[in-house]
């Protein structure tokens, strides 16, 4: 049997009523959203719209500003390039996932942009001065993830966001491993929030969400069909259609709105409470062997993520020897060179995710076998 333990990649076991939702999905919005005034397609445009709907209240935003992608790096290429288009200077953090980092790194290379990086420290006043230091006079966007996805640490977002708001910055967040386990709003002070569909939000792969307040125009990087002004060549302006050409993931979006559903049911509180002791509980055990370097620091708040790594042995050897008994966890560099880079582990770490369907009996056990290896 397979215990996943990777859900910082993807969330697995989906809830049954996401499960459902897809199959309904596919047996039922067989039309093209937005496009055809035939009893198919209107019926799967207000699937889309309900969905539209679903997510924009979870996250406190209007429905025609909430933009289905095929995944969150999608969304934040979107972000990133619509709103740095024209140039100017940017401000990332020393831990971002490579979504942000590569395009970001790509448009100084280019000289289109130029590039800062503010560190991150487990204290977040020193984190906030960080970025406050490197604002400029054309700064135009800062870019910063809710919750690094290699250790889990939680960033101050909200002081982060009132400093972008005070100086007219545009303040992009990348909620992929925070939504869904934390109360993320865009009330918070985030102008445009990219986040993954299959994560958190229980969704199928193929999903993710670009939410905007609508006070920075993103211009759009991929142009195309988009169900309206289609006698002109030029794209719309308006969201959601701006930033969706091409066929919606109708199946995808619907499986977000259940998910999102099963979130308020079981309740956001519970879902993190649940996660959260069991890592506790893993990181308890591991403690107890010398040999286990953990990568959380007593001054930093995270979410629940575990990185650790074995004295001597590579963190690519210890997963595999792992999955021999069945427990999925993922090693090596995470898609997140510079948060490596910035913990110090060339050889990247060993990262254990639990979801809300883990089991803290897996977790005690998985504890013994790693101090055993």
């Amino acid at each position: 049997m397979l215990i996943n333990f990777d859900n910082a990649a993807t969330t697995f076991p989906k809830p049954e009523n996401v499960k459902k939702a897809a199959l309904y999905a596919v047996e039922r919005f067989g039309g093209n959203a937005g496009r055809g005034g035939h009893e198919l397609s209107m019926r799967t445009s207000e699937a889309l719209y309900s969905a539209r709907e679903t997510v924009a209240e979870f996250f406190g935003a209007e429905p025609e500003n909430t933009v289905f992608t095929l995944n969150c790096t999608y969304a934040l290429n979107m972000a990133i390039q619509g709103i740095m288009n024209g140039g100017g200077h940017m401000i990332i953090s020393s831990i971002e996932h490579n979504s942000v980092a590569r395009p970001a790194a790509k448009l100084a290379a280019d000289k289109k942009i130029s590039l800062s990086i503010a560190k991150v420290y487990p204290e977040n006043q020193k984190t906030v001065e960080s970025f406050r230091k490197l604002i400029r006079d054309d700064t135009k966007a800062v870019v910063c993830t809710i919750a690094g996805n290699v250790t889990g640490q939680i960033l101050p977002c909200r002081e982060i966001a009132d400093l972008c708001r005070k100086n007219n910055i545009c303040f992009i967040a990348d909620g992929s491993q925070a939504c869904g386990i934390m109360d993320i709003k865009l009330s918070d002070g985030i102008n445009i929030l990219c986040t993954a569909g299959h994560k958190g939000l229980y969704g199928i792969t193929g999903t993710g969400l670009l939410i905007s307040d609508g006070k920075f125009r993103i211009n759009p990087i991929i142009q195309g069909g988009t169900g309206s002004s289609s006698e002109s060549l030029v794209q719309p302006d308006i969201l959601p259609e701006g930033l969706e050409s091409g066929t919606v993931n109708i199946t995808g979006a619907m499986t977000v709105k259940a998910g999102i559903e099963f979130i308020r049911k079981t309740g956001i509180e519970n879902i993190f409470s649940h996660e959260e002791k069991i890592c506790k509980r893993f990181i308890n055990e591991l403690k107890k062997d010398g040999r286990i370097k953990i990568y959380r620091d007593v001054r930093a708040e995270y979410v629940p993520i575990v990185s650790f790594n074995l004295n001597g042995i590579p963190p690519e050897k210890t997963a595999s020897k792992l999955a021999e008994y069945g427990y999925c966890l993922r090693a090596g560099k995470h898609c997140a060179a510079l948060a490596h880079l910035h913990l110090g582990t060339e050889n990247g770490t060993v990262r254990f995710s639990p979801s809300v369907f883990s089991r803290e009996e897996n977790a005690v056990k998985l504890a013994y076998l790693i101090k055993n290896l």
